[in-house]
């Protein structure tokens, strides 16, 4: 149920609550003071039927002797004490009475009584609950649409927080709330809700602009020592320290020139190339730099089967996308599966999809959880890495507006799900597939 609503049931039940207990209040003392008033006139009107009685020796002003009516009570009251009585029985016209009685005389006298019948009051304490009623309900039905009204406000400022909330998660970081949220309403506890998630998003900014900062100036000033090292292991003689050394220097630049792309996939700066090639040609591609032992398949066309990469050209249909920003993709996801997966390990194209499977542990709980991390390679069994692999795939995906999805599957392994976004409706006339640049190095 929607907030608003929860909010109107609850003030309508409050009001509810209110009207019930006003009410009763109302209609308690109202009764008691029918009953005081009655009672008092009870009393009055004895007193002034005695005086009249012991003057003329007659009962007056309603007042008879001995009735049969009168309560048991009140046939034997204690010498000239009055004393009065309620008398609940309804009989024919007359309803609910008070009684109030004397006795004339020593005891054995007669007693003087005179009846108060409380029809007339009660009708009217009866019409004042119905009355009392209907203005409980005519004031509640006014009250509930404004009680809906306020209580939409409030879920609508409530909902404005938590789509700037969701958009900071989504990587948003310049979503605000602002001061509007509560500059016309005065502060209250949204608008504080409101600046704490703005406070939030300022220290998250502020925190992951200098880690891209850092990161960047990082790899920037160990380029040029690194390339340096590259370019002396030249000079060494040729041997087996010789090939240890090279392997870690192109290790040490592969991760610096990682480190420049996640610096300028932070940033903002990429921006895709697109051409129409055929997708399965650059997957194929993609597979055969990695020089990884993977099989790729390719369905959802008349001949599907595997096949080798001469004839993937023509085993799909092409797509736009920007070549190089797919084979950096398909080739980290398909390093990852070797490194942190076992063997076999499988590529498969079906239109726009492209997933990615191997057959070892799978992916740790808290990187499907959060997403992959940078320097960060999950469990101990996944093997080595510096763990930006995967953080590279997934911002080369949204720089070409793709899906990447990492999953687990049922019976053991991992699984990356790369899906392309369709072409518009309002292309442009295609390039030839043929003189797109699949070839070029990675970034």
């Amino acid at each position: 149920m929607p907030l608003r609503w929860k909010i109107a049931a609850l003030a309508a039940a409050t009001a509810c609550l209110v009207a019930l207990a006003v009410g009763v209040l109302v209609h308690v003392w109202t009764a008691m003071d029918i009953r005081s008033r009655a009672e008092m006139d009870a009393t009055n009107t004895v007193y002034s039927a005695m005086e009249v009685y012991r003057r003329t020796g007659t009962p007056a002003g309603g007042a008879e002797l001995d009735p049969a009516e009168l309560p048991t009570a009140l046939r034997h009251p204690a010498g000239a004490d009055r004393r009065v009585a309620y008398d609940g029985r309804v009989e024919g016209n007359l309803g609910p009475s008070v009684w109030g009685a004397q006795r004339v005389g020593g005891p054995g006298s007669p007693v003087l009584a005179v009846r108060i019948n409380l029809s007339p009051q009660l009708h009217d304490l009866r019409r004042l609950d119905a009355s009392m009623a209907v203005a409980s309900l005519v004031s509640l039905a006014a009250a509930l649409p404004l009680a809906v009204y306020g209580a939409a406000l409030v879920a609508r400022r409530l909902r404005r927080v938590a789509e700037t909330a969701a958009r900071i998660s989504g990587g948003d970081l310049d979503a605000r709330n602002g001061p509007a949220l509560g500059r016309a309403r005065g502060r209250d506890e949204v608008t504080d809700i409101a600046a704490t998630v703005d406070l939030m998003a300022d220290s998250l900014g502020r925190r992951l602009r200098i880690e891209r900062q850092f990161t960047a100036d990082v790899a920037h000033e160990l380029r040029t020592p690194v390339g340096g090292l590259l370019a002396a292991t030249d000079l060494l003689p040729p041997g087996e320290t010789e090939d240890l050394l090279r392997a870690r220097v192109r290790d040490l630049r592969g991760l610096v020139e990682d480190l420049l792309e996640i610096s300028r996939l932070d940033a903002g700066a990429e921006a895709p190339v697109r051409a129409r090639v055929p997708l399965a040609a650059v997957v194929a591609e993609a597979v055969a730099r990695t020089g990884l032992d993977t099989e790729v398949t390719v369905t959802g066309s008349p001949a599907a089967e595997h096949v080798d990469h001469a004839e993937h050209a023509a085993a799909s249909e092409p797509v736009e996308t920007d070549p190089r920003r797919l084979e950096r993709i398909v080739g980290n996801l398909v390093t990852n599966a070797h490194r942190h997966g076992r063997t076999p390990v499988r590529v498969t194209v079906e239109g726009l999809t492209v997933v990615v499977r191997d057959h070892g542990p799978g992916f740790p709980a808290d990187l499907l959880l959060d997403g992959p991390s940078r320097f960060r390679t999950g469990a101990a069994e996944r093997g080595a890495g510096h763990g930006l692999g995967l953080t590279i795939a997934l911002g080369q995906a949204r720089v070409l507006g793709a899906e990447l999805r990492l999953d687990n599957a049922a019976d053991g392994g991992a699984i990356a799900t790369l899906r392309l976004p369709p072409p518009p409706t309002d292309t442009r006339p295609p390039h030839d597939g043929a003189e797109a640049d699949t070839r070029r190095p990675r970034p």
